[in-house]
């Protein structure tokens, strides 16, 4: 069994460890220009986790200089703000505070359920539809640590659905062998084009016919 104690301690807890995993593997993304889009993907959840932010001044800057503390200072993107010095931050930034609500489904924790309701929360579009088949695959890795078993992806599907009250599903025909890995492989020349093909078939499902 895996516990949270015998894990790395995590820099900033409020964000939890899934924010903190897929920076580290948003590091590792050889190409800038992708390496980027994938932090500001990250750090758009973490405006979700905590729309409160959204009221203080520079949030948006708030959370850049977050992303680079969490990567350790260590990240080469094309940021709107000149990255943090190491020196500035003497003492860790000030914690962000969350509603606790129950934990339904234990061994995904409390911040997997934050983000479902956080992409259940954002318009139905190719963004969302990304955001629900990484989180999927994560927590299927979660699952296997709790436990060692095989999972399929109906049981999956089934608990983003139950932890979000129905209101988020994944794109039809989804598969999560498909898309395994896409946060440590964002240059796989095939998952691109299976996730095209998902969003292709919703957008033909969403919209009525037009003659074309």
């Amino acid at each position: 069994m895996d516990y949270n104690t015998q894990r790395e301690k995590l820099i900033l807890p409020e964000y939890g460890r899934y924010i903190h995993n897929m920076v580290q593997d948003a590091k590792k993304i050889p190409d800038k220009e992708a390496r980027t889009r994938q932090i500001k993907a990250i750090i758009n959840a973490m405006s979700l986790l905590n729309p409160h932010l959204r009221e203080v001044n520079d949030y948006q800057h708030k959370l850049w200089d977050h992303v680079y503390i969490m990567a350790d200072y260590e990240l080469d993107v094309d940021a709107p703000f000149p990255p943090p010095l190491r020196e500035d931050f003497v003492t860790k930034p000030h914690a962000i505070g969350a509603e606790l609500e129950p934990v339904r489904i234990m061994h995904y924790g409390r911040n997997i359920q934050n983000m479902v309701m956080a992409i259940a929360s954002k318009p139905e579009d190719e963004e969302r539809d990304a955001m629900t088949m990484a989180l999927a695959s994560y927590m299927r890795k979660q699952y296997l640590i709790w436990n060692k078993d095989t999972v399929s992806d109906h049981t999956i599907f089934n608990d983003i659905r139950s932890l979000s009250g129905g209101t988020l599903t994944v794109p039809e025909g989804a598969k999560l062998s498909e898309i395994q890995g896409e946060f440590r492989q964002p240059n796989s020349q095939r998952a691109p084009q299976r996730q095209s093909q998902w969003h292709k078939n919703k957008k033909k499902k969403r919209s009525p016919s037009n003659g074309q």
